[in-house]
């Protein structure tokens, strides 16, 4: 396991955890968040080859849309 944080909150995940898995397995669906991981923001199609690694913030968020 691993430490990270996941908006603010501590969070362990398994070692080799994806953000795709993390996202998965939140409540919410993951087409509707945003993400960015240390202040980087990472596409939905990128998510399965961002691993995350020991003191990794990750922030979701809802995208804003519009114009």
């Amino acid at each position: 396991m691993i430490a990270i944080r996941l908006n603010h909150e501590p969070l362990q995940v398994e070692e080799g955890a994806t953000l795709a898995a993390l996202v998965a397995s939140l409540d919410k669906a993951p087409a509707s968040l945003a993400t960015a991981v240390n202040g980087d923001f990472v596409p939905r199609d990128l998510r399965a080859q961002c691993v995350l690694r020991e003191g990794d913030t990750v922030m979701t968020f809802e995208p804003i849309t519009g114009g």
